[in-house]
């Protein structure tokens, strides 16, 4: 066995010796990379990989869990801070069903079910209690916590002591909570979430009203219940006013500089705005009355009432009596007809109609666009001079936003000429000022495209001398070569192999006959050497 060792050892130390450097360095590197990725392999197929099984942990649910693991003797991670646990990722799930089968993951909220676990008996009435209201909190919390914005809570109830007889004109005592929201970095609750964590809580204890519950993020600040409150305060309302502003002359800001820095360059126009809005909530009650048919504006007929009386006398019949307007005269009284018989008509017709009698209640929107005022500055295209930029230019950037402030103030009731739209737009050319860090951010932007570019030429200028410096070699290796006598080969004789002077004298003639040349080349030899 060591013999075959040896031999084969000899063998390789003797190819070995053959190689040349370049092979040999070769050789041990492509060695040293295949030992290098057979460790890496086995590395990575023999270690454990973790997952992440649960995350912010309170401290008795992860004390509960790394006890299980280490009963069932499954490898696990365990964060700096205790709040995380990480298994191997084909454990992951068994360990998931196994630890909320078990109630180990309580979330740090134990609830009604601490009087499973733990029997009642023996237990006096203020020790239960105790355990009920700390059974009630972990429940709320459980609730609470369920909220993908919460990421913990703290629940604290204070119930009244129960008693048989109340003193004489007071009412009974009611229930209190307090509530501390532990809010998930970048999560923010809206206002019909925080009703419904204190309707939640009111709801969950007994003669616990909504005033009596207070709740608060983990910095401190309160998150009151909006429902039956009076919010809309003097401060509320201007805050509100001043941000609806604000919002409304962003967005005409970015439009404005979105549109024409995407015409003239992004860098190239400063948009600034201003504006101020009335909030002023207008009610009208019209009531209008309109006829049904609008050509002859004449209403609808309901009714219609028609009375014709006739009349008849005999002017003989008997005596008249005397008309007039004396003391003792009845004025209209008819008077004597010597004509004969009179003859009487009398026609009257009522008609009622009915007509559109309409009501209209209109709130107006409480938020209208008073006044509104653009300025644009934008730079030249050579920021040297000012008059590079087109007067073309500027008048379709001044009708640009004469169209937006004349859409803006549309509903402002407001006489609005051409005059007046352009007395609130402005648009003047100049030269930007550069702050330190652009022009230092400029200067070595400047600097590193030098540099680059620099480079670039060296490299360049290295690599054309070496390729002149190659050609000129080898052009004068070729001059040399060609320059160079052709060495010139003489025939040969082999006098050692002929025993004779005949076969020389015959090679001779032979040579002399078939290559006159290269006798000729031979004798010159011969005599060279002698």
């Amino acid at each position: 066995m060591n013999e075959n060792i040896g031999q084969y050892w000899n063998k390789f130390t003797q190819h070995w010796k053959q190689l040349s450097r370049a092979q040999k360095i070769t050789a041990i590197g492509t060695l040293v990379l295949v030992m290098l990725t057979i460790g890496i392999v086995s590395y990575n197929f023999s270690k454990t990989e973790y997952a992440l099984a649960y995350t912010n942990l309170q401290p008795s649910d992860a004390a509960a869990i790394k006890s299980y693991l280490d009963g069932a003797k499954i490898p696990y991670q365990l964060s700096e801070d205790g709040k995380s646990i990480g298994v191997p990722r084909s454990e992951v799930a068994n360990v998931k069903l196994a630890v909320e089968s078990q109630g180990l993951n309580k979330t740090g909220n134990v609830g009604y079910g601490a009087f499973d676990q733990n029997s009642t008996f023996g237990t006096t009435d203020k020790e239960f209690n105790v355990r009920y209201v700390n059974a009630v909190q972990g429940e709320l919390q459980q609730l609470i916590n369920s909220n993908n914005a919460v990421n913990s809570s703290k629940v604290l109830i204070n119930l009244p002591e129960e008693t048989v007889f109340l003193p004489k004109g007071t009412d009974k005592p009611q229930a209190s909570a307090s509530v501390v929201l532990d809010l998930k970095p970048g999560y923010t609750l809206d206002q019909a979430k925080i009703d419904t964590m204190y309707n939640l809580v009111s709801h969950s204890v007994q003669d616990l009203p909504i005033e009596n519950i207070t709740i608060s993020d983990q910095n401190g600040e309160l998150l009151e219940y909006s429902q039956g409150k009076t919010k809309n305060t003097s401060a509320n309302l201007v805050a509100e006013h001043f941000q609806i502003n604000n919002q409304f002359k962003n967005d005409v800001q970015k439009n404005v500089q979105q549109m024409l820095g995407a015409i003239l360059g992004r860098d190239k126009v400063i948009v600034q705005v201003f504006s101020t809005m009335n909030f002023d909530q207008t009610n009208t009650k019209q009531q209008l009355v309109t006829a049904p048919n609008e050509v002859d504006q004449r209403g609808l007929e309901i009714s219609v009432q028609e009375l014709q009386k006739n009349y008849n006398s005999d002017g003989g019949a008997g005596a008249a009596g005397v008309p007039g307007t004396g003391q003792t005269d009845v004025p209209g009284y008819p008077g004597a007809n010597n004509a004969g018989t009179a003859e009487s008509e009398e026609l009257q017709r009522t008609v009622n109609y009915e007509v559109n009698r309409i009501t209209n209640d209109i709130v107006a929107a409480p938020y209208v666009v008073k006044d509104l005022t653009i300025n644009v500055g934008i730079e030249p295209p050579d920021p040297v001079d000012p008059n590079s930029l087109t007067p073309e230019t500027v008048a379709a950037v001044q009708q640009i936003l004469t169209n937006v402030v004349r859409a803006a103030l549309a509903d402002s009731d407001q006489p609005l000429t051409d005059e007046d739209l352009a007395q609130k737009i402005s648009v003047f050319p100049h030269t930007f000022a550069r702050t330190v860090e652009e022009e230092a951010g400029n200067s070595n932007t400047m600097l590193l495209y030098g540099g680059l570019g620099g480079l670039a030429l060296a490299l360049l200028g290295v690599g054309g001398y070496m390729l002149m410096r190659r050609r000129k070699a080898r052009q004068e290796a070729e001059e040399f070569d060609a320059a160079e006598p052709a060495k010139v080969e003489f025939p040969t004789i082999d006098m050692d192999s002929v025993t004779n002077d005949n076969q020389v004298r015959k090679q001779l003639e032979t040579l002399a006959k078939k290559k006159p040349e290269e006798f000729v080349n031979l004798l010159r030899t011969w005599l060279a050497d002698e």
